[in-house]
């Protein structure tokens, strides 16, 4: 049994909900919880133990308002308002992503990154959201799914020579176009590419291929050779848990354990979800 196995198995029972893991590492389905009412904090404790153990939980057929959302969310942190997202014109905590916005954007790559749609929010801050809660609002009648990856499983899979390479090396997460078309900007963060967990210690491989990743210190050569075999680990089916969205869906993962991959497979349909952010706290001594 893993470290992080031993610390989560004496806290692998749940007295107020349900929890159906949907793979052996990553994913799980919570019943037995109405998200529309006030959530007691017995609750509360239990979903965010799942949500440690499992990366990503799953609630199905909740139905919930805007403010209902907001409400849920809340009780798990200070929400956060993402500066460039198209916001619920009530609620600016919740962040509106719309496959017509998408289809907007320009998307140029850096020449020296690989890009690829792996991905975790707002690992562009120095101190990224913890937490996210996304609800379903419109929906193609097929795909549309979304893959959550567990980034410690895939840092487990590599030889120890690779992980052995990987000590002491940041990565960047350059968001800085997207937010200068906004009229903002924010310099260039560098995170390490295998960080700890904060609460279960355990070691995550965190790269955001969708923010023109590079390793610094290396030479192009060399850092997209890396980052091509940690790509590699994230496509791996064995790391991951795909979801299918249905009305009344809502997905919780932890931003600190996972990436995820939004499957753009429903040609114009005006897909619609929307998003609330958690903020961590900036425990400026784990920078």
């Amino acid at each position: 049994m893993s470290e992080v196995q031993e610390k989560t198995a004496s806290t692998s029972s749940y007295v107020h909900i349900g929890v159906k893991p949907l793979q052996p590492h990553i994913g799980a389905e919570i019943s037995g919880v109405d998200l529309r009412q006030p959530l007691p904090d017995s609750v509360r404790d239990e979903i965010k133990q799942a949500i440690l153990k499992y990366k990503v939980v799953f609630f199905r057929d909740q139905d919930l308002s805007a403010d209902q959302h907001a409400a849920f969310a809340g009780r798990f942190g200070p929400l956060y308002t993402h500066p460039n997202t198209t916001r619920d014109p009530k609620i600016s905590a919740i962040h509106q992503i719309s496959a017509v916005e998408f289809n907007k954007q320009e998307r140029i790559g850096a020449a020296t990154a690989i890009n690829a749609g792996f991905h975790t929010d707002t690992s562009w801050r120095l101190v990224p959201t913890w937490g996210a809660v996304l609800r379903a609002v419109n929906l193609p009648e097929v795909g549309g799914d979304t893959i959550w990856v567990d980034a410690g499983a895939a840092y487990r899979h590599l030889p120890d020579e690779t992980k052995k390479r990987l000590e002491g090396l940041h990565v960047t997460h350059d968001f800085r176009e997207a937010l200068n078309n906004h009229g903002l900007d924010y310099p260039i963060v560098a995170h390490p590419v295998v960080r700890t967990h904060r609460e279960t210690g355990e070691k995550i491989l965190w790269v955001n291929f969708t923010q023109k990743p590079h390793i610094i210190g290396l030479e192009i050569a060399e850092s997209k050779q890396i980052l091509t075999q940690i790509l590699d680990e994230y496509r791996r089916p064995e790391v991951q848990v795909r979801f299918s969205w249905r009305p009344g869906s809502i997905a919780f993962w932890d931003n600190r354990a996972a990436v995820h991959y939004a499957v753009r497979n429903y040609g114009d349909f005006p897909r619609l979800l929307e998003r609330i952010l958690i903020q961590d706290e900036p425990l400026y001594a784990d920078l």
